[in-house]
This record gives structure tokens, C-alpha cells and sequence, in this order.
């Protein structure tokens, strides 16, 4: 579904990703790890159309889509739900989820997703008419990913979704991860809670400083000793 080739994104003088090779199959989720700085969201931002690569391929469905921009990346059901959530405190639960599937036509299908994100996160149906802003840190997050299945995603690309989290609300993230791909939507999960995500991962790989340093199933990358060390806290 998506293989990025020799991918190369700079900033000024500064080059954030070197030569990084990736791939998701469709059916898969697939964990990226890596620390703070490692490029992470750059290649979430360069794969979405949102930072323009300098050099390599990213093909998407059959199609190079490199350079092209996010909204139209958006349309085709490649949607990020970015770190930080980004919901629009001002408007109600219901209007952020709306402006979820803004390029969608408002017929019978997008209310039927609209029922089914609500049946998903309850708690949202509980608070559609409130504003976004008085959510809980949890709650706002099962609003950006509701808001993100309101594209109609075939590959949902998740930036750091239990960031600043409570453990309780970590799992209940991590088991909404699981009921979106049940679903039959592709996931690329990007995560510092690298327990977690490999848990969850058919397939990872870790970041280091602009390159993937390492890949394999997620059993595989758990059971590494390079990875316990950096990322797991074994010895």
C-alpha cells in the first residue's frame, strides 16, 4: 500500500531524514520508534504531502505521490492524525467530526461513519453538543482519531497518540488502535511508548537520527537487546 524509497528531507542545512527506506502492506499496522528528533513526524509530515521531500520515492496505492499536496493525499484516504491532537477547541465534539470528512459529500454514507465513530467512542456521543475544549487530554485524543476516520482512511497514520497520557487512558488508546484496524483500515503508528506499539505492530521499525536503523516483525524488535536497551528500559 505504501513504500517509501531513499527518502531525503532537509531543513536549511540541516538533513532530518537520510536514505530512509519504509513499507506498509495493506492489512498491516506497522510501528515506527525511534527518540525525540529522530525524524519521526518529519516522515509522517513528508509521506502526507505536508514537508516536500529533497530527493527519493514515496508511492502510494500503486502511484508516486511525493510532492503532491496533503489535501489532495487526504482524498485519497491517506490521513494523519497529528501529535498534539489539533482539535478545534472552539467548535462542539459533532462539528470537529464533521470537519473530519470535509471533502465528503454529506449523503447517507457519511452519516452512517458518522454513527459508527460516535458507537465507537461513546463518550464522545455523550459530549457532541460540548465544546472540544473542555475535553479531557483523553478524550481530545479520541476526538483527533475520530475526526481522522471521518476521511474514510485505507492508511491511518497515528503521530505519537499517547502522548501526555494517563496509563488507564494509554491502553484504552492502544485497544481503540486495535478496533480501527479490525475495521480494515492500514495503520502507521508512530510512538514513544515503544512497549505498547510493538505489541500491537505486525512490523517495525527504528528510527536513529534520520535512518532506520533496524526492522523486523514486532516480536522480533521486542525480543532485540539493541531495542530493549534503548527503548524499554532492560538491560
Amino acid at each position: 500500500m505504501l513504500t517509501v524509497r531513499d527518502l531525503t528531507v532537509s531543513y536549511g542545512g540541516i538533513t532530518a531524514l537520510r536514505g530512509v527506506e519504509l513499507e506498509v502492506r495493506r492489512g498491516e499496522i506497522v510501528t515506527l520508534v525511534g527518540a525525540n528528533g529522530a525524524g519521526k513526524s518529519t516522515l509522517l509530515g513528508a509521506i502526507s504531502g505536508l514537508i516536500k521531500p529533497a530527493a527519493g520515492s514515496i508511492t502510494y496505492r500503486g502511484q508516486e505521490v511525493a510532492g503532491t499536496k496533503a489535501h489532495r493525499l487526504s482524498r485519497r484516504g491517506l490521513i494523519l492524525v497529528p501529535e498534539g491532537r489539533r482539535i478545534f477547541v472552539n467548535l462542539s465534539v459533532k462539528e470537529n467530526l464533521i470537519l473530519g470528512g470535509y471533502f465528503r459529500p454529506h449523503d447517507a454514507g457519511f452519516s452512517q461513519d458518522l454513527e459508527r465513530v460516535l458507537d465507537t467512542f461513546p463518550r464522545l456521543a455523550e459530549r457532541a453538543d460540548q465544546p472540544a475544549g473542555t475535553l479531557s487530554g483523553g478524550e481530545r485524543q479520541m476526538l483527533a482519531l475520530g475526526r481522522g476516520l471521518m476521511g474514510s482512511p485505507k492508511l491511518m497514520m497515528l503521530d505519537e497518540p499517547s502522548l501526555g497520557l494517563a496509563p488507564l487512558m494509554v491502553a484504552e488508546v492502544f485497544g481503540v488502535i486495535r478496533r480501527i484496524h479490525e475495521q480494515g483500515v492500514t495503520v502507521l503508528l508512530v510512538e514513544q511508548n515503544a512497549a505498547a506499539a510493538l505489541k500491537v505492530a505486525d512490523r517495525a521499525y527504528v528510527l536513529e537520527t534520520g535512518k532506520v536503523v533496524l526492522s523486523g516483525t514486532g516480536k522480533e524488535l521486542a525480543a532485540d537487546g539493541r531495542v530493549q536497551r534503548a527503548y524499554l528500559g532492560m538491560d
